[in-house]
């Protein structure tokens, strides 16, 4: 498993019983996760001192009860100098996925050779959600495009590379439909040096259109393998559908890229560490190719 253990700022304190216990900072919360199907006793203090609970609904969605939870504040990933806004959104998320940080040091690591040799690296972020990969590859110094279907988090992403002083960073904004902007951008012969993607498992395009990943994604990778240019440095694709398991990743990279470019396949789960037991908490799936 590929962790996450570079957090300061942030730590999962305890999980059981469908919930797990968070530090965000200085803030403490209590949030479901599916993944967490054991029964262990709640025995730590830090399950009662807490300053934010998200209660799931029986018909969907749910809300967030606040024992002084702050509207918005901001944490550091110390590693590469980021920081990131952070705010209790209706659908339990505070706009970071901490685990993805095993990405974001990944990436870093192969842009950022390449930059300091002058060389440009231009990386496409679909599903880019509030841009923690693209500030990371930013950081990296590369020339970073970030597309994602919703205004909001596009202008969340915005705030994340200001506060991470990335403000005049090279980064393309833009709200668009990910598959449609694929399309035009091989149209318009306009290639990149990788790609990083972390589609949904389920939701709407603009004109209603339904989408299910287990459906979609693998014509997704063929899509996006023709914006890759002729010798590219990566692709990373990622997923919380339990459906599509670390071999599934690998399988659809393999047969889509491996035949193009060459280049070589990983793929495991992500997880972060959990402070109580020293255990890990699984939380998705990561696929990477690399030339």
């Amino acid at each position: 498993m590929w962790i996450a253990d570079k957090w300061n700022s942030y730590e999962v304190l305890d999980c059981s019983q469908g919930e797990k216990l968070e530090r965000w900072g200085d803030y403490r919360l209590i949030r479901p996760d599916p993944q967490v199907i054991w029964n262990t006793k709640k025995e730590r203090s830090q399950w009662k001192n807490i300053h934010g609970h998200y209660h799931r609904s029986d018909k969907g969605g749910g809300e967030w009860e606040s024992f002084g939870l702050a509207e918005q504040w901001s944490i550091d990933y110390d590693s590469l100098g980021l920081t990131f806004n952070l705010k209790p959104f209706k659908f339990k998320h505070t706009g970071v996925f901490p685990e993805q940080a095993v990405n974001w040091e990944w990436l870093y690591n192969k842009i950022k050779p390449l930059t300091e040799n002058k060389k440009e690296v231009k990386v496409l972020n679909l599903f880019a959600y509030t841009g923690g990969a693209t500030i990371a590859a930013a950081k990296a110094g590369a020339k970073v495009t970030h597309v994602d279907a919703s205004k909001g988090m596009v202008n969340w992403a915005k705030e994340n590379a200001k506060s991470s002083s990335l403000e005049n960073a090279p980064i393309r904004w833009l709200v668009d439909d990910c598959v449609k902007f694929v399309e035009r951008e091989i149209r318009r012969e306009n290639f990149y040096d990788a790609i990083i993607m972390d589609p949904p498992s389920y939701g709407r395009g603009p004109k209603g259109e339904i989408w299910k990943i287990e459906e979609a994604v693998y014509q997704l990778i063929e899509l996006c393998s023709n914006v890759l240019n002729k010798t590219p440095l990566f692709y990373i694709i990622s997923s919380y559908t339990t459906g599509l398991q670390p071999a599934v990743l690998k399988y659809m990279l393999s047969c889509t890229l491996v035949p193009k470019f060459g280049g070589s396949v990983s793929a495991d789960e992500i997880g972060l560490n959990v402070k109580s037991t020293g255990l890990v908490m699984p939380c998705g799936a990561t696929g990477r190719w690399t030339n």
